[in-house]
């Protein structure tokens, strides 16, 4: 699996994203059911509210090999800040529509 990581530009300052590699390398959260090897092909973030960049960012990520962009939890959940995204269906909706035999994970943690 070859993936594009793409999380919430407002949580960039809290957060390191160590946990979103650390369950990528141990196969964890959304990864648990993963065989084979995880590459990381591309990590950026949506560009902020609302969002627009996402979809060009992953545009990018699939062009270097990307075959499943993963919505960081930051983005669903909210974490660590405690405020989900307001726009996380519109991006993600505009991400599986435009690139059809992508995987689009919601979550990484």
């Amino acid at each position: 699996m070859k993936i594009g990581l793409i999380r919430c530009l407002q949580t960039e300052d809290m957060c390191p994203a160590l946990t979103c590699f650390k369950v990528i390398k141990n196969k964890k959260g959304a990864f648990e059911n993963v065989e084979g090897e995880i590459e990381i092909v591309g990590f950026n973030t949506c560009g902020g509210c609302p969002g627009k960049k996402a979809i060009t960012r992953a545009k990018k990520m699939i062009h270097l090999g990307a075959d499943t962009i993963v919505l960081a939890s930051c983005m669903k959940k909210g974490t660590p800040i405690g405020f989900p995204c307001p726009y996380f269906d519109t991006i993600h909706d505009a991400i599986k529509t435009r690139f059809e035999n992508i995987e689009v994970l919601t979550y990484s943690h």
